[in-house]
């Protein structure tokens, strides 16, 4: 059964089943990472690149990329650019309203490609990433979520929350049913 979502641009989307890109362990993987534009987005993304790579065994991160608005989802070009060198992608932080459903239209889109997509957001915009996960016809899409804000934190504090944070990233990345 397929259930109508009503978009507040006025267009109905249709319910999509599951969505999420087939997962894989992250040895060899090709990372992407992209910056929302957010204070502190980029140091976050880096340090989880890192991480991914240096600590969960992940191959590379082989492109970075900043968005041009952080309130505007990527579009097919953008996606398209990951699908052809990253296996799996890091976005985020979404720590404002329109970042926040920006980012989770971003992984949706990217799952839809075909690469399982960790999104950030922090706990202050959870409605915010539930309502657009909806509009995008997948109501059930699982982001993780920090603690607000990141825009404010010290670099050595940017970088304790990318460690903390890892566990679910990788998770998010290599299981299904997230």
């Amino acid at each position: 059964m397929v259930n109508p979502i009503l978009d507040p641009t006025g267009l109905a989307k249709q319910k999509t089943e599951g969505g999420l890109a087939q997962r894989r362990p992250l040895s060899g993987a090709r990372v992407g990472l992209l910056d929302n534009t957010k204070h502190n987005a980029m140091l976050f993304l880096q340090e989880v690149g890192r991480l991914l790579v240096e600590e969960a065994g992940a191959g590379q991160v082989t492109i970075v990329e900043t968005k041009k608005s952080f309130s505007v989802p990527v579009d097919d070009e953008i996606v398209g650019r990951y699908r052809g060198v990253a296996d799996v992608v890091v976005t985020g932080i979404g720590d404002c309203g329109s970042c926040s459903a920006a980012a989770v239209a971003d992984g949706i889109n990217f799952e839809k490609a075909g690469m399982p997509a960790a999104v950030v957001l922090t706990d202050a915009f959870t409605t915010t990433g539930r309502t657009m996960a909806g509009v995008h016809g997948n109501p059930d899409y699982e982001w993780i979520t920090t603690e607000h804000p990141v825009a404010v934190l010290a670099e050595d504090e940017v970088r304790e929350r990318a460690r903390a944070l890892l566990p679910e990233i990788v998770r998010t990345l290599t299981e299904e049913g997230q």
